[in-house]
């Protein structure tokens, strides 16, 4: 099971909810994919005003926890001011920390107002899935600071580009003890495989699934990918060799003749 400070999930990959064509699709996508938890851009998606399509309404009745995130604030103090509305609007205290600092281009975080953020919510009593860059020096200052799990962006938001550094992902893990889940640039089912090969406690993904041409069934992929991804890590790959190595045992030869 995955544990993210005082919540446990069967299912490693989370969902998001945004560029889905609507809320009926984004709930049958979720399901399909049968993760535990969605993030939501509260500045963005509804989930407050009951007096218009509200996405807790559709999800109402699931297992489904709902994890608010920050996208669209650029500064620590927009992202606090955020995050306590919501939890005095809805009740919510389990949330997804990101601010922003390129909003143009790479859609890259701002590290120095992401981690001012996260010492005064974590101060606040919130649980935090921090989303940062792949720096090892970052993320283990994110941890002290008291987040519940950092989550390093694979490549640029919504870029489908995979992992761009593998080793960074490695670095990570070693530098914390806090769960890693790896954020940002997934495209497909093996960009999710491969990530959790490399040690990854989860997998988010949005674009992938909302944009894919058939969103269930990249749903039912990332779902099956994830799982494959985390036996595959658990067993232990074998040693890569230069050279080639039969397959066969040579110490019994059968008399051919």
């Amino acid at each position: 099971m995955l544990k993210i400070a005082d919540k446990k999930f069967n299912s490693r990959l989370i969902v998001g909810s945004g560029k889905y064509k609507d809320f009926d699709t984004t709930l049958q996508a979720t399901l399909a994919s049968e993760a535990e938890m969605i993030t939501v851009a509260v500045r963005r998606i509804n989930i407050l005003n009951t007096n218009e399509p509200n996405l807790m309404e559709f999800f109402r009745g699931t297992n489904i926890t709902f994890l608010p995130n920050s996208a669209g604030c650029t500064t620590a103090k927009e992202a606090i001011n955020l995050f306590r509305l919501v939890r005095e609007g809805i009740g919510l205290d389990f949330i997804k920390l990101e601010v922003i600092g390129d909003t143009h281009k790479t859609l890259y975080p701002d590290v120095i107002e992401t981690l001012e953020a996260a010492k005064v919510l974590a101060k606040d009593g919130f649980k935090i899935l921090c989303y940062t860059n792949d720096d090892p020096i970052m993320a283990k200052k994110l941890e002290d600071a008291g987040v519940a799990a950092v989550m390093p962006l694979a490549a640029p938001i919504g870029s489908g580009l995979g992992i761009q550094n593998i080793y960074n992902i490695h670095f990570i893990k070693e530098a914390v003890k806090v769960p890693v889940i790896v954020d940002a640039g997934i495209g497909c089912a093996s960009d999710a495989s491969r990530a959790m090969e490399l040690g990854a406690d989860g997998v988010l993904s949005n674009s992938a699934l909302a944009l894919a041409k058939d969103p269930i069934k990249m749903a039912e992929a990332l779902k099956l990918a994830v799982r494959a991804g985390r036996l595959s890590y658990e067993a232990g790959r074998m040693e890569k060799k230069a050279y080639a190595s039969a397959s066969s045992p040579l110490s019994f030869m059968p008399n051919l003749g």
